[in-house]
């Protein structure tokens, strides 16, 4: 199965007070290269979105946005400096006692000194706000991962008919390979004639020149190869886990077999079908870095 490494997916539910929205998105990257986009609070997220996110994708630059709006405000925690307080309590009782006034302080005027409060907020719960963010995070890797499955099967299809066409250039070359040893045997007795008039002709060194001609020339093994190649990379279109790195060497060693057949063609129609083959070869390698 291909699957492309560009896709996207988004997903937002209202969870436990919490407006939580996850976005995630890819493209094409020779590695996994994960970038997290998250509010510096809940920066303990980040392994864990990374760790769940490599379990499902093993190549391309993702980066995942989380937003999380807390609707809810009952998590703020209010705590008294009561030694402080009583500080300013003892201090403005000495002040009545000693200057003969009314003791009329209240609580109303103790809590107007804002030094006495610290303000904090409540620990979060690590726990339940990763599995929160796990069932959205869920919900948009499934539509991101059906996008990339998506245009991973017009990858597949598109590079098995180019695969089909190489085939078929293949076949011309291993038919027209013997006919051009044959031409050449004509074209090399019939000089030999022009030059030796009605001399006889060494046989046996025209067979040698032949033998010498078709041993330069022959592709036999470079084609054999390269129907393997083609052969391996249609059980890649049919394998589970990801093949984008086999399939790029796979295309090198294509390559490479159809530049050894180009420097051996001493024909000009093997050489227009072997630029044919590299014309093909270069599409599928431009499609296969799109894949996973």
């Amino acid at each position: 199965m291909f699957k492309s490494m560009t896709g996207y997916g988004r997903a937002q539910e209202l969870l436990d007070g919490m407006n939580i929205t996850v976005e995630i998105k890819s493209v094409n990257s020779r590695y996994l290269e994960f970038s997290p986009r998250i509010y510096k609070a809940y920066s303990f997220l980040e392994d864990k979105l990374k760790g769940y996110v490599s379990s499902l994708i093993s190549r391309g630059k993702v980066e995942c946005s989380v937003q999380i709006d807390a609707l809810q405000t009952d998590d703020v925690i209010v705590e008294v400096n009561e030694s402080l307080a009583a500080g300013y309590t003892r201090a403005i009782k000495s002040i009545a006692e000693k200057l003969g006034l009314e003791d009329d302080f209240t609580v109303s005027q103790l809590a107007r000194h804002s030094d006495i409060f610290t303000v904090r907020k409540a620990p979060a719960d690590e726990d339940k706000i990763w599995e929160d963010v796990k069932k959205v995070l869920q919900s948009a890797t499934e539509s991101f991962i059906e996008m990339r499955t998506a245009e991973g099967e017009k990858l597949r299809e598109d590079i098995l008919s180019r695969a089909d066409l190489i085939i078929k250039y293949v076949e011309f070359i291993e038919k027209r390979s013997p006919e051009t040893v044959k031409e050449y045997n004509e074209k090399l007795l019939q000089r030999m004639r022009e030059l030796l008039g009605d001399a006889e002709i060494d046989r046996q060194r025209l067979l040698t020149e032949a033998a010498v001609f078709a041993d330069k020339i022959a592709v036999a093994e470079e084609t054999v190869r390269l129907r393997s190649h083609i052969d391996q990379l249609r059980k890649f279109a049919e394998a589970r886990e990801p093949i984008g790195r086999k399939l790029d060497f796979l295309v090198q060693e294509m390559n490479r077999e159809a530049n050894t057949i180009g420097s051996k063609a001493n024909d000009i129609e093997i050489a227009g079908t072997v630029i044919n083959i590299k014309a093909e070869i270069e599409k599928i390698r431009e499609q296969v870095q799109n894949i996973e």
